[in-house]
Formats: structure tokens, C-alpha cells, sequence
């Protein structure tokens, strides 16, 4: 098993969760998060003042996936977050060397199964 992790604009986050359901991903854990990448920050306007942000809102997805299913997983994610401008985010991947479904205590691929 595998945790698939994407950062992603807060503006693809419904086109990437429709693109997840239609691979039959059913669960995901979704997180705002703020951060800063090769786009930098951005400016906005505060009382009349001109205040530098140094972090961008993003979007941190989570997914746990049976080895096999990583990369349809993550062409999904990428086919529907990008925009081809930087800030469109990043994904990695890294092993889940043991899930529990704590209601029920099943193990393994069966605790991330539907």
C-alpha cells in the first residue's frame, strides 16, 4: 500500500474529487494548508495597505492506495489539477506499511477497501 500525497489549488479541488470518484476512490482525507513553491507569494490589499503574503492557499489530498492503483491514481489527480502555470501543485508517494480500519480492526488492503 501507498499514501499518495497531492498539493493542489483550492480551485481544482472539486474537479480532482469527481476525477478520484470516477477511478472509484472512495475515501480521501482533505486538508487546507498555506505554503510557498517556485510562484512565491502573493500581495493583497489590507485596510488600503499593500500587504506581501509569503504563502499561497493550497489543498493537501491524501489517499491510501493498493500498490497497483498509484499511478491511474495520480494521472487522475494530475490530468485534473493541472492548469499549466506554476503553483499547480506537487504529488509524492510514500509506503504505508500498516493501516487499521479502527470500526471494524480489519488489516491491510481490506481496511482501505470500500
Amino acid at each position: 500500500m501507498q499514501l499518495i500525497t497531492a498539493i493542489i489549488q483550492p480551485a481544482k479541488l472539486e474537479d480532482v474529487q469527481a476525477a478520484l470518484k470516477d477511478l472509484g476512490v472512495s475515501g480521501m482525507t482533505i486538508t487546507q494548508v498555506a505554503g510557498v513553491g517556485r510562484q512565491g507569494g502573493h500581495t493583497e490589499t489590507y485596510r488600503g495597505a499593500v500587504v506581501t503574503v509569503g504563502t499561497v492557499p493550497k489543498v493537501r489530498l491524501e489517499v491510501l492506495a493498493a500498490d497497483g492503483d498509484v499511478d491511474r491514481i495520480i494521472n487522475g489527480i494530475v490530468a485534473a489539477a493541472r492548469t499549466g502555470h506554476i503553483g499547480d501543485g506537487k504529488i509524492w508517494v510514500v509506503p504505508a506499511t500498516h493501516v487499521v480500519r479502527v470500526s471494524t480492526g480489519e488489516q491491510g488492503i481490506e481496511a482501505i477497501r470500500s
